[in-house]
């Protein structure tokens, strides 16, 4: 694992640390996720694997971290880039080590948009894939989640109201809420709906569904929100010009998804705004048909 870090000088009252893994391009989903929230308060920790972007048609962005780590900074947040292979299992506890370390507290909003996906289906997939892409979607992603639900204890001077016949609050700010009985736990994990053709990817991020949405419940008493975005197809530059064009005609808007548009959703839900919204597996998709 290695790590690069920017720390601006610190100014104003403290921004809340989010860990988004899955940053490893600057067209991707998870670099639009880490702009938005560096815009709108939050200081970003970020996870990346080259290799495994060298394996993909679309290949390395050479550069990529340190690019991504600067407009995050421009923006006002101190970053910590963190490049790490989920496929180990001592992964998640390095990653929340270095981030907590490099940004001086800890993590506030888990954002789980990394992925292992590699084309195959029911008869041609290999047992070497499919336990791969279990290892990544669902595996690392269990282990990060209660990696986080570990360590989670509120934001400062904020504790989680557990007197009978009262309402548990979880409400998270970039200016974190001292009222009592409110913490700021976010959790939001990307998942997809693709499977035919795409077995061991489809299969594995389903069961990341389940997990997130027993985090909505079993981290409840941490003050805790956990859901799923499904953002639809986003072009990353994954997609053929024939594969495109049939996706938008199947989308009712008209238009491919973006990471921006992803972006909005989760900046909603890690926002005060959000707070109401748990346990739910949302589709930011413009209406196309799964």
């Amino acid at each position: 694992m290695t790590n690069t870090e920017q720390r601006p000088p610190a100014s104003g009252p403290a921004r809340p640390i989010a860990l988004i893994t899955g940053v490893g391009r600057s067209i991707g989903i998870g670099a639009g996720i880490a702009r938005r929230l560096a815009a709108t308060g939050w200081d970003v920790a970020f996870t990346y694997w080259t290799p495994y972007d060298r394996r993909m048609e679309w290949g390395a962005e050479p550069g990529a971290a340190a690019s991504i780590e600067k407009e995050l900074a421009e923006a006002g947040a101190r970053t910590a880039a963190i490049e790490a292979d989920l496929t180990d299992p001592d992964a998640p506890t390095r990653i929340f080590d270095e981030a907590e370390q490099r940004l001086g507290g800890q993590v506030t909003a888990l954002v789980l948009s990394h992925a292992e996906s590699v084309d195959s289906g029911l008869l041609d997939t290999t047992v070497e894939a499919f336990d791969r892409h279990f290892a990544v979607n669902s595996r690392a992603s269990w282990l990060l989640i209660r990696e986080y639900g570990l360590r989670f204890r509120g934001a400062p001077g904020t504790t989680k109201d557990t007197t009978p016949g009262t309402t548990p609050g979880t409400t998270p700010s970039p200016t974190p809420d001292t009222t009592p009985g409110t913490a700021t736990g976010r959790i939001v994990a990307l998942t997809s709906d693709h499977t035919v053709g795409n077995l061991p990817y489809g299969a594995s991020k389903g069961a990341l569904d389940r997990i997130t949405l027993a985090a909505a419940h079993e981290l409840a008493h941490l003050g805790v929100t956990a859901n799923v975005v499904n953002p639809g197809p986003v072009d990353t530059g994954w997609m053929n010009d024939e594969l495109r064009e049939t996706l938008v005609r199947g989308t009712p808007l008209g238009r491919l998804g973006t990471p921006l548009d992803t972006a909005h959703l989760v900046g909603f839900l890690c926002s005060p705004e959000g707070q109401w919204v748990n346990g739910q597996l949302l589709k930011s998709n413009g209406g196309a048909a799964s």
